[in-house]
């Protein structure tokens, strides 16, 4: 637990990392939510400063409002909360191929540098050490919606300097690789870890460390990152999460262990 004596408020990693990723979500968005973190994440805008984001899942539901968290995109409430329903192939082909997604917000297993994720294998595709959930339809979103968070924790298992297989596509092998690809979304344009924030340079596309969160050094997250990651000379440390922040998250994750039957820890 990080502990700011100026602020009397204890947070932990994974709180710092899920109150700033839901920080980006502005109001209004319209937001294509992957399950797990970037869900955390985008329910915690929409209970605090973005009451109006407009949250849709893979399965369906539009403008969902879930009173715990989903266990998966078939999660019952996801469509018992939500302003309407449509079929999986509507929200696809109108609303993330017509361009109607501000934001497709992603978890992954593993990133590069470049910001592509594999959520397939670990190790080879053929015979894999590790069989990850799959794509799901993460490809689409990275591909289509017009700008993508991805959130995950940092380390040199998951920022790796090569991946063994790349499940959705960031900026591929840097610069304008993407466009001449023919992929028609913006890309990734933000990268948020329990250590900081990375963020694409304009140029080269490859991840570059803006933001550090309190309490974590330069060298924590090179030693988190399979690659020479690069720094910032404008590093910023990120904002502290608010008290009514952490009270809402403390909050929605207490109901939803409750409503599953789980325990709830803020340790991360």
């Amino acid at each position: 637990m990080a502990n700011l004596e100026s602020s009397n408020l204890e947070f932990s990693a994974t709180e710092i990392m899920t109150v700033a990723a839901s920080r980006l979500l502005q109001n209004g968005t319209v937001c294509f939510v992957g399950i797990g973190l970037p869900s955390t994440a985008a329910n915690l805008a929409r209970l605090t400063h973005a009451p109006d984001v407009v949250l849709i899942y893979e399965s369906g539901p539009i403008g969902a409002k879930p009173t715990v968290l989903p266990l998966s995109i078939g999660d019952g409430d996801l469509s018992l909360t939500a302003d309407t329903v449509v079929s999986t192939p509507e929200i696809f082909r109108y609303w993330l191929q017509g361009g109607r997604i501000d934001v497709g917000f992603l978890g992954a297993a593993q990133i590069d540098r470049f910001a592509n994720i594999n959520t397939t294998v670990i190790g080879p595709y053929d015979n894999p050490k590790v069989r990850l959930p799959g794509a799901g339809g993460a490809p689409e979103i990275a591909a289509q919606a017009k700008e993508v968070f991805i959130v995950l924790k940092q380390n040199k298992k998951a920022f790796v300097e090569k991946l063994p297989f790349i499940t959705s596509a960031g900026f591929l092998d840097g610069g304008d690789a993407r466009e001449k690809a023919g992929i028609t979304g913006g890309g990734p344009t933000a990268v948020i870890t329990d250590l900081g924030i990375l963020t694409p340079d304009p140029v080269t596309r490859e991840l570059t460390l803006t933001s550090i969160h309190p309490g974590v050094t330069v060298e924590q997250v090179r030693e988190a990152t399979g690659w020479d990651v690069k720094i910032s000379p404008d590093l910023k440390v990120t904002e502290i999460p608010d008290a009514d922040a952490l009270a809402a998250l403390r909050d929605l994750q207490a109901r939803t262990a409750k409503a599953h039957g789980q325990s709830t820890s803020s340790e991360g």
